[in-house]
């Protein structure tokens, strides 16, 4: 009897999805035209000037100690619980586990992965560029700084560019990004835009990042964002591969069930037709009963213990009847009055 298999979560995971469409067709991918190239070469231009500006001890490396010098935490010490949440905004973990929930229920709604996969792609690209910059140029924070008015490059510090704001850009924007109408990109990518912007001032307040970390750390974050179309065709193959995958293991599983067990291969039995007996096969068979009832008269039939499925009534006696004690000359019957002996002279 074939019984139904138990779904598993997985499987109930996608059965969901299987309900909603493919994808929504007022969904656009966004593509890498000529006014994004014009930025994303705009936003290098930027990111190149302010590394440029730190390494020559600019204007900007004085403006980073006077803001340093300031210590804004002391000046607006009322506000300094406030910034210390706030901050986590900008932070990997709690941002990323956030915006992947709602990134998520925006995949089983619309039965795409290009959500969760782009989040991926733009914080992998977050993690190699931000981190062989801060590890290349090496530059210590405001509370490590050994030299006033130096810029504090390589001296083995992972300060630069501010890790905080690029993160807190890529994250937040990445909503701005997957918007599906362009009212909701707006709104998004203006909040967003104040998100990580108070977030980079927060670390400044918080004298954990100088006022260039910042700026480069926007600048790093947009350039993530801004290149994500060129990433559109790999997601796109990452997505199909994936649910190939997933209609492939449904086929192995499908026939393993539907497949009858294999049992163990045995050599075919080949029947003859029946022929007649020959004479002697009839002389045999006719001699046997009588054998048989010669047999029965010469030995008598040997008792067979009662089996279990005999009622106790039917069962041949075991033990004969009557009494078991040995006979005696002196003793009595059972009942009867007691005869006098004789006595035995000396």
């Amino acid at each position: 009897m074939r019984t139904n298999r138990k779904l598993t979560r997985l499987d109930r995971v996608f059965a969901r999805l299987d309900r909603e469409p493919e994808r929504p067709a007022h969904i656009d991918v966004p593509k890498m035209s000529r006014h994004r190239v014009v930025l994303f070469a705009a936003t290098l231009a930027f990111y190149g000037a302010i590394v440029w500006a730190v390494v020559i001890t600019s204007w900007l490396v004085r403006l980073d100690w006077q803001v340093m010098f300031f210590r804004p935490y002391q000046q607006w010490s009322e506000i300094h619980a406030f910034v210390d949440y706030y901050v986590v905004l900008g932070q990997r973990g709690p941002t990323a586990v956030m915006v992947s929930a709602w990134l998520g229920w925006r995949s089983w709604r619309q039965h795409t992965l290009r959500p969760l996969l782009a989040l991926g792609v733009s914080l992998l690209l977050l993690n190699i560029t931000v981190g062989a910059a801060k590890i290349g140029m090496g530059r210590l924070g405001p509370h490590y700084a050994t030299s006033i008015g130096s810029n504090e490059m390589w001296l083995g510090g992972d300060i630069f560019p501010s890790g905080h704001t690029a993160n807190a850009v890529v994250t937040w924007g990445i909503l701005a990004y997957l918007a599906s109408t362009p009212r909701a990109r707006r709104w998004l990518s203006a909040l967003s835009a104040v998100t990580s912007l108070g977030v980079g001032l927060s670390t400044v307040y918080l004298g954990t990042h100088w006022l260039s970390d910042v700026l480069l750390g926007w600048a790093a974050g947009l350039l993530i964002l801004l290149a994500l179309p060129w990433f559109e065709p790999l997601i796109a193959r990452a997505e199909a591969g994936i649910f190939g995958l997933r209609d492939r293991l449904r086929e192995r599983r499908a026939d393993a069930v539907a497949a009858p067990p294999a049992g163990p291969v045995t050599a075919p039995v080949l029947l003859k037709p029946r022929s007649a007996p020959a004479d002697d096969e009839v002389a045999a068979c006719e001699a046997a009963p009588a054998a048989r009832s010669a047999r029965a008269i010469v030995h008598p039939p040997a008792y067979l213990a009662p089996g279990p499925h005999t009622a106790r009534a039917e069962r041949m006696p075991v033990t004969p009847a009557g009494s078991r004690r040995p006979p005696h000359p002196d003793r009595g019957t059972r009942g009867a009055a007691p005869t006098a002996r004789p006595l035995r002279g000396g």
